[in-house]
């Protein structure tokens, strides 16, 4: 498993505390914060999969 899946996931998992955290506060900033950064760890999560695909192609 590439490196970026496993870095994705985490900021994932992150971004999604954040958005209901700035949910449940109130803090619109946070709740923002926290969406970026679930598609930030999405994004990279993907290329991880691209990357481990091409490898898997090339065994």
């Amino acid at each position: 498993m590439d490196k970026n899946r496993i870095e994705g996931a985490v900021r994932q998992v992150k971004g999604s505390v954040k958005e209901a955290a700035g949910k449940i506060s109130g803090n619109r900033q946070l709740e923002v914060e926290g969406k970026s950064d679930k598609l930030a760890g999405e994004a990279q999560s993907a290329l991880g999969k691209a990357k481990d695909n091409v490898k898997d192609a090339l065994r």
